[in-house]
């Protein structure tokens, strides 16, 4: 697996794995990266069917996780972002002694509203997706950055920042791209909240057209999670529309760390 990292020469620095979304890739994080303190030592992935590991196929959730695993053999803080965050709360569970702690981005541990969980969308959002995408990759592709954006007053900048960063590393595979709606669509994890040792701190935009901001709420009511983070103005990319409060969730994170 190819990653990229920005090393520190300090001690006592922490390592942070950075985990992109669906049709994304490791670049969609370098902005925030570049805005880091040296202590933080940033390693970014490609996930399977993504980026430069395009060729590399997965089909479930564990394919990702399995991926992910090798990259360290210590608890480290991991970042995950929409599908990513699903990757990073699967691993959590299956391998809780490489994580210390983990950010999970505008994601929701059951994306699909189903007969007991109304905090998600609908499935045929993501059924329209998946329609769209084998007659249109390019157009579907585009329409869904523009939902991770919507309703912002910078969306058009972001978006095309959205694009440069798909096409500095390039687009994922067909069959990923199936894949990932697919796991988006049937990934269930909510019991896992009650499991996993690990902290978790959800970070979510209150404009998030993909992840409703109820979800906060009930993450905290229903399942006893303590740090949730709901941001007024942010929608599902908050690393790209307000990277200082994002750092600074970020940060205070990992400051607690660095005396391990």
């Amino acid at each position: 697996m190819k990653i990229d990292m920005k090393t520190s020469a300090k001690q006592k620095s922490v390592t942070c794995i950075f985990v992109h979304g669906w049709a994304m890739n490791s670049a969609v994080w370098q902005s925030c990266i570049d805005q880091l303190p040296d202590w933080i030592d940033a390693i970014v992935v490609d996930l399977p069917g993504h980026g430069s590991m395009a060729d590399v196929p997965a089909e479930k959730l564990d394919d990702y996780v399995q991926a992910l695993m090798p990259l360290v053999h210590r608890p480290v803080l991991w970042v995950g972002w929409s599908l990513g965050a699903l990757a990073v709360l699967r691993l959590a569970e299956l391998y809780p002694q490489r994580v210390a702690s983990a950010m999970l981005v505008t994601a929701n541990p059951c994306f699909v509203s189903r007969r007991d969980w109304s905090a998600a969308v609908e499935k045929s959002v993501f059924d329209l997706f998946a329609s769209e995408l084998n007659k249109n990759q390019e157009k579907t592709i585009r329409r869904f950055l523009a939902l991770q954006v919507k309703g912002l007053a910078d969306a058009t900048s972001l978006v095309r920042q959205l694009q440069h960063s798909i096409a500095q590393r390039g687009q994922a595979s067909t069959q990923a791209l199936n894949a990932g709606l697919k796991i988006l669509q049937e990934t269930d994890l909510r019991p896992l909240l009650s499991t996993v040792d690990s902290p978790l701190h959800w970070y979510l935009g209150a404009k998030d057209s993909l992840v409703p901001a109820a979800l906060s709420e009930v993450l905290t009511e229903n399942f006893s999670q303590n740090d949730v983070v709901l941001h007024p103005q942010a929608s599902h990319a908050p690393f790209l529309s307000h990277p200082e409060d994002f750092i600074k969730q970020l940060l205070a994170l990992a400051e607690p760390l660095r005396s391990r």
